[in-house]
This record gives C-alpha cells, sequence and structure tokens, in this order.
C-alpha cells in the first residue's frame, strides 16, 4: 500500500510528539511550536517551527532532534527545518493538554 502525503503528515506529528525541549515535560507539537509541515511528492518534508524564546538554549538540540525524527519517518528522504519567530509564540498556542500539564488550566 502506498503511504499517502496525508499519512506521511500524520506520521511526522506522531514522531514530533516524542520531542520535548530539555526544560519542559511537553512535546513541541503540544507547546505549540510547530507551525506548519509540508511535504512534498518526492518525500522532502519542511517544517517551520518556533522556540519558546528566541534565545532558548537547547534550540540546536530541538531542533536536530526534530530533524532527526521526521528523517526516520516512512515516506520522508529529507527534512528541512525552518526557524522562525513570526508570529511570535505565546501559551495561547499550547495544546489544552499542555496548559493542562504546566498549570495553565
Amino acid at each position: 500500500m502506498e503511504t499517502t502525503r496525508f499519512t506521511i503528515e500524520e506520521n511526522i506529528v506522531k514522531m514530533l510528539k516524542t520531542v520535548y525541549d530539555p526544560e519542559i515535560p511537553v512535546n513541541v507539537y503540544d507547546l505549540g511550536l510547530i507551525y506548519k509541515i509540508d511535504v512534498s511528492d518526492t518525500g522532502e518534508a519542511a517544517i517551520d517551527m518556533t522556540l519558546t524564546a528566541p534565545n532558548c538554549p537547547a534550540a540546536d538540540f530541538i531542533m536536530e532532534d526534530v530533524r532527526q525524527k521526521i528523517e526516520s519517518v516512512d515516506g520522508v528522504k529529507s527534512a528541512t527545518i525552518n526557524l522562525v519567530f513570526e508570529p511570535e509564540w505565546d501559551k495561547d498556542m499550547m495544546s489544552e493538554e499542555a496548559k493542562l500539564e504546566l498549570g495553565f488550566l
């Protein structure tokens, strides 16, 4: 069975839920740090993501973890991680689960 782009994107989201900022006990997806996931017909994935703070000391670690995990998804040949700061991240971008975990609800 051929892996569809939709299935690949679903699997990317599952994989992103395994990536954590070392200082926050919530994954990068539920934190709202992932702004866009694009997968081309040829299997190139492009991710737009941000960080909770522009000067995050774990930025390189987190971005490399995201890249490696996305490239491990079936159907993804390569991953490009674009770090963006527009729009600026704020806690309203978190999932309900993340807000609950961090005590914002």
